[in-house]
């Protein structure tokens, strides 16, 4: 190699140091976009369902063929905004971050149509019309959800190259994730009425006035959010156009990921992770209303799930450095794996007893969740740098479309155990209205289904994360010095503008 060719390299990997540097706002900001993206999430993984059964009537059948449909559709429109994020020319306002901005108004829009027509208007428009609307404003939802989502999963990659402060940032993200639960936990404490039937047992039914003002509350909030989290992000790495070079196409983009062990890994361990949670926070509304009898336990436990979180977040840090972002998930996968089977074992207790049992076991599963959940944005970070040490191709909006396609097949995994669950009870009759019957008579199988079904899920996380993820602790950090290398040649070959020189607005 020749001397000025050696002399550039040192350069360039001086200049390594301007992409990095976080500042508490630059972690804010960044935490900002899944405080909005989750208050939004939540609100369909929490409320939707529920919804769908009790105010437009929907069968559980159909609410979850609908959600299969939706998933396949995705499968094509996931990977074509991932094209769209990796192919558009940055901007002044940056590549990712711009899309913060570009999806605020839509994506409060979309979730406010999915709840928008009252009872009065759903008996208007009739069960072909109610469910043609169901399925086109949640299909525009997950459109909208995706425009978000796919660019603000990207931005990781290029606010910092650092892995202590990605790892940072996965923290910030999963903290703003929690964050976005609350005003949804808040609406789950008033939007159910208690109805007495005339054998003296309590219906419990969803109150479409109060649900659809914490929605608009809600849908106002995320637009506000984005906006800022748009201004306060900053793109420290901006690839230029790659001048005289053939672009890979998506099928070559698609193979080097889906060949990757670590990114296979992580993207199903994160289905997993999501089909788990999204069925505890949807089916929980139905067990607290019918076997425990008691709503408050649905703010109660999701307290209990993610005030682990809270008094994690400090020792992550050190746990990571010691163990290794690997090893600490695969303990966390299994330790809620066991506390939901724990669960299933307490089924024969009285509900007055079991009831605080079972809150403490959703502590327990809390601190497993909150271990991986703090860390699942960062190991995906470190599966797409594999792929491009590997490969020497990097396509971070195809790898998150995949990643979040993913994502989305977990939520067809919950949609099929909720939905299949209230099937298997009976909850909606032949006349399409809440069977009170199959309700009585079926209250030990609400709490069999809604602590077997997330331990399995949970254990085969953990099997996944053991047994298929590549990256341990010496191999992550033997890759951070391969990006290091990697990214100072990419300087030197004026690939890439890092530091001051990015562009930026």
């Amino acid at each position: 190699m020749e001397e000025r060719e050696l002399e550039t390299i040192q350069e360039a990997k001086q200049q390594v140091s301007q992409t990095s540097g976080l500042k508490p706002k630059d972690y804010f900001g960044y935490a900002l976009g899944d405080f909005a993206g989750c208050m939004v999430f939540a609100s369909v993984t929490t409320l939707l369902n529920r919804y769908y059964t009790d105010v437009f009537k929907l069968s559980p059948l159909f609410i979850m063929i609908m959600f299969m449909v939706a998933r396949v559709w995705d499968a094509i429109n996931d990977p074509i905004m991932g094209r769209i994020v990796d192919r558009r020319k940055p901007s002044k306002q940056g590549r990712y971050r711009v899309w913060m901005k570009y999806a605020s108004i839509p994506l409060a829009l979309a979730t406010l149509l999915m709840f928008l027509p009252w009872p009065s208007a759903v008996d208007a428009m009739g069960k072909v019309g109610i469910m043609v609307y169901a399925t086109i404003t949640y299909v525009l939802f997950g459109m909208v959800y995706t425009m978000h989502q796919i660019p603000y999963g990207s931005l990781a990659s290029v606010v910092t190259t650092d892995d202590k402060e990605r790892n940072g940032l996965s923290v910030f993200r999963s903290i703003g994730a929690a964050a976005g639960n609350i005003p949804i936990l808040l609406i789950t404490m008033f939007w159910v009425n208690k109805v007495p039937q005339a054998d003296g047992t309590i219906i419990e039914s969803v109150d479409y006035t109060k649900t659809i003002i914490g929605i608009a509350a809600v849908a106002l909030l995320v637009g506000i959010l984005l906006f800022f989290g748009y201004k306060l992000n900053k793109e420290r790495v901006v690839a230029k156009p790659a001048e005289g070079k053939e672009k890979s196409s998506l099928g070559k983009v698609l193979g080097n990921l889906l060949k990757n062990r670590s990114f296979v890994a992580v993207s199903l361990a994160g289905m997993l992770l999501l089909a788990g949670q999204m069925f505890t926070q949807s089916f929980y509304t139905y067990l607290f209303s019918y076997k425990f009898g008691k709503s408050w336990m649905n703010m109660v436990s999701m307290a209990m799930t993610y005030l682990p979180m809270v008094l994690l977040m400090p020792f992550m840090g050190k746990l990571i450095r010691k163990f290794g972002k690997k090893e600490v998930c695969v303990v966390g996968s299994f330790l809620a794996s066991v506390a939901n089977l724990a669960m299933f074992f307490c089924r024969g207790m009285d509900v007055g007893a079991l009831t605080f049992v079972f809150l403490g076991f959703c502590f327990l599963s809390g601190v497993g969740l909150s271990i991986i959940t703090l860390e699942i944005w960062a190991i995906t970070t470190d599966a797409i740098d594999d792929v491009e040490v590997k490969t020497g191709m990097r396509n971070d909006g195809s790898a998150y479309s995949i990643f979040m396609f993913f994502r989305k097949f977990g939520q067809v995994l919950a949609a099929v155990a909720v939905n299949g669950a209230l099937l298997g009870i009976g909850y909606i009759d032949n006349a399409g209205e809440i069977s009170k019957e199959a309700i009585t008579s079926n209250v030990g199988m609400f709490y069999d289904l809604a602590t077997i079904i997330p331990a399995v899920m949970f254990g085969l996380m953990g099997v996944i994360m053991l047994l298929v993820y590549a990256l341990s602790k010496k191999k992550t950090e033997d890759l951070q010095v391969a990006k290091n290398d990697m990214l100072a040649k990419q300087i030197a070959n004026n690939e890439i503008e890092v530091g001051e020189n990015a562009t930026q607005e």
